[in-house]
């Protein structure tokens, strides 16, 4: 085989750099935007444009690949081209793989632990196998690699997590005390010199993260950037104070929109800058590998000691690359999903979590809680109320814009100016530190400093950030696990391997996409539900019955469809109507907060109070979920268990049953939706008939049990169904009835 065959390796390398540029960028949008997104400091594409400004920036600044790829986990210089390829190859395939799946389910991870331990996972594949060749023992494979890096970069994990987390709550812990949630006032008072301090963190940042990067600035200018940073801030904060307190003073600007943004600018312009090397520099290694290689007298067995060297990038393949990553950032719907989960675990509002409760979570919040119970009680009273006066958030009443934040701009503030101090001094200090692990715990300390976790949501979200904190040591121990297996199984198979593996890959992103897509239109169907007009408490209760109709239409369907289901013994459309299940749940629980908004509301604005029956519709709503998902897992119970079928006289009945049920759920359901007029008696008469088919069904099923023909399990089904439709009728009726004194007047508002 010839060295030519591998410009086709080479081909699938810069394949993947493509694929992996999207997927990386889908992961790492979060780390820039979410404090922006979250506080609403500006439109969306006001955002975007700044962000796609900073990724510019950085693939501008940006020297080149960094050394990790090329000789930072392994020593090229025992190794051959074909050799390199193969790491090279199973480890951009593994990336994609594992980037995917964490995008497809919304959780951050670091590029940068992923691409460190595939190459190490690869690496480790291709010493073993050549130290088994050599008949060497495997105690050579420490030749070969450098595990001193990946030691540090475990370590850097351990701390980043912790000091990210304690800084960005003791910050925002103060910056609440000196601002309050409710700064209109005290910003003319304090804002300038904390802004000051904010820009000064900022622009820190951005002189040792961009200029350590920068073309145009020599070393000797870096090195003087570096032995003179303090001069430089102490300036940097003059500066922006008197800036600052003059756009407050003269200009009227709300000063904390313009440190967002240009957080958002820095750590955007950082992470071109640094984290490009994750998606590019794998890619670019083998290319350099190959070219090296295929000049030389014997390019299959020449080693690779030019590796070791230093090697620049083409300005153009940067620029190309950024303009890829932007236009993912733009465009990729699985960024937003990877920013929705930390935006939605550091919320300030309540409202329908996306992870459940474990164990663990309420230990932790458990001992939490009780461990500042204790610092209270030595806690003097008069600074407890003071400290308490300071940090309430209850006492701050939202405007209609601010309503719409995740959380405030404070926040928002803090976040991009913890993260950026962290980040930077770290690498003053040359340490290896993951920009998405800093400012994903940043966010969860500074939400938790701000009593976002209240007693309603701690346990969900100490779920959500136990989950994404598991996903990072994941991280290391499947891309080291996957890595290593593609690089044997590339090695052993030659091209067909990689081939293969190819098509493996393509397959399972093909179906992480659909599984992603799915999930995206089940959340664009949950925003059906969200409350458009929440300050008219009258509007809102109409946008209730409105919602309620959309729930019923799906109860409806679904019913229909696991009916037929049941008759047929057809336990694959069971199985997919018992995910349905949790769906209607999810959509009864938002609708139900949505009830409580408008209580809420209605006392806050001293309105006429919503009647007794009104607030009845959460049990109704309740029940109605709770008759849905009882006839759909007794039914998939039983199909999947095999029992025997319903026979046939009993598919009949229920058939009626059905009928009459879905007559109902259909005429509440256009009532609702349409405001119509509407006559109870015929849901009565319908409600009547069932009763009238449960009672004739209940003597002959006595008559079937007794003559055997209906076996325990098959009677117990039979009942249970019978029972859930007419308690579904019921409730239905019952909110006809809530329907009618809400708008008495045929679909009149009161």
């Amino acid at each position: 085989m010839g060295p030519e065959i591998f410009i086709v390796a080479v081909g699938i390398l810069i394949f993947c750099a493509v694929f992996d540029l999207v997927i990386g960028v889908s992961n790492d949008a979060a780390n820039f935007l979410n404090s922006s997104l979250g506080s609403k400091v500006a439109p969306r594409h006001v955002i975007m444009i700044i962000a796609s400004l900073g990724i510019i920036a950085g693939v501008t600044f940006s020297s080149g690949m960094m050394e990790v790829a090329r000789k930072g986990i392994f020593n090229p210089q025992f190794f051959t081209m074909p050799e390199l390829i193969t790491i090279f190859l199973a480890v951009m395939l593994t990336d994609i793989l594992l980037l995917d799946m964490f995008n497809t389910f919304g959780l951050p991870t670091s590029t940068t632990v992923s691409i460190v331990f595939e190459l190490l996972g690869a690496a480790v594949a291709m010493s073993i196998i050549k130290v088994m060749a050599t008949g060497q023992g495997l105690a050579a494979v420490a030749e070969y690699i450098n595990t001193a890096k990946a030691m540090i970069i475990i370590l850097g994990i351990l701390m980043s997590v912790i000091i990210a987390f304690l800084m960005g709550a003791i910050v925002q812990f103060i910056s609440r005390l000196i601002l309050t949630f409710d700064y209109s006032k005290t910003i003319k008072r304090y804002g300038a010199l904390w802004g000051g301090v904010a820009l000064s963190s900022i622009v820190f940042f951005i002189l040792i993260k961009g200029a350590s990067g920068a073309s145009f600035i020599s070393p000797e200018q870096h090195d003087w950037i570096k032995s003179n940073f303090a001069t430089i801030l102490m300036w940097t904060f003059v500066a922006s104070a008197v800036g600052l307190q003059v756009m407050i003073s003269f200009f009227r600007i709300n000063i904390l929109k313009p440190i967002i943004l240009t957080g958002t600018f820095a750590l955007a312009m950082a992470f071109a800058a640094n984290d490009l090397v994750n998606f590019i520099g794998v890619p670019l290694a083998g290319i350099y590998a190959y070219k090296v290689a295929i000049v030389s007298a014997d390019p299959l067995n020449i080693t690779m000691e030019a590796l070791s060297g230093k090697v620049s990038t083409e300005t153009y393949l940067l620029l190309i690359a950024g303009g890829i990553m932007v236009l993912t950032l733009w465009f990729s719907r699985k960024a937003r999903s990877v920013s929705a989960t930390e935006i939605g675990l550091g919320s300030q509002h309540e409202g329908i979590e996306s992870f459940e409760s474990t164990t663990l979570s309420r230990v932790l919040v458990r001992i939490v809680d009780t461990f500042f119970n204790k610092v209270k009680n030595v806690v003097p009273l008069p600074v407890r109320n003071f400290v308490g006066s300071r940090i309430d958030p209850t006492k701050y009443v939202p405007s209609d814009k601010d309503e719409h934040q995740s959380f405030d701009l404070v926040r928002a503030a803090v976040n991009l100016m913890v993260a950026s101090a962290i980040i930077s001094f770290a690498t003053s200090l040359k340490l290896p530190l993951s920009t998405t692990y800093v400012t994903f715990m940043v966010a969860m300390g500074t939400s938790f400093s701000d009593r976002a976790w209240g007693r309603e949501t701690a346990v969900y979200r100490v779920t959500g950030v136990i989950t994404v904190i598991s996903g990072w040591f994941m991280t290391a121990i499947i891309a080291f696990s996957i890595a290593f297996v593609f690089a044997n199984i590339i090695y052993y198979t030659k091209g067909i391997g990689a081939i293969l593996l190819l098509a493996f890959c393509s397959f399972v992103i093909i179906k992480t996409h659909k599984a992603h897509s799915k999930r995206t239109k089940e959340a664009e169907e949950a925003k059906v539900f969200n409350l458009r007009k929440i300050k008219d408490a009258s509007a809102s209760r109409a946008f209730t019955f409105e919602h309620m109709a959309y729930l019923l239409k799906e109860v409806r369907v679904s019913l229909d469809i696991t009916f037929d289901a049941l008759f047929a013994e057809d336990v694959a459309t069971l199985r997919m109507q018992r995910k349905t299940v949790k769906q209607i749940q999810n959509w009864v629980n938002i609708i139900t907060a949505n009830i409580f908004k408008v209580l809420r509301l209605q006392q806050q604005k001293d309105e006429i109070l919503v009647s007794y029956k009104y607030a009845q519709t959460i049990r109704r709503l309740q029940k109605l979920s709770d008759g849905h998902r009882d006839i759909v897992l007794r039914s998939y119970v039983h199909v999947s268990n095999h029992h025997k079928g319903l026979l046939p006289v009993q598919i009949e009945e229920l058939k009626k049953v059905k009928e009459a049920l879905l007559n109902i759920l259909s005429e509440v359901e256009a009532t609702f939706d349409q405001r119509q007029s509407f006559t109870p008696e015929i849901i009565t008469e319908q409600l009547l008939e069932i009763r009238s088919y449960a009672d004739t069904y209940h003597f002959k099923q006595i008559e079937r049990i007794q003559d055997e023909s209906s076996k325990t399990r098959l009677s117990i089904l039979f009942y249970a169904i019978v029972g859930n439709c007419m308690m579904l009728g019921k409730q239905n009726l019952k909110l006809l009835e809530i329907f009618q004194e809400s708008f008495p007047s045929n679909g009149e508002q009161k």
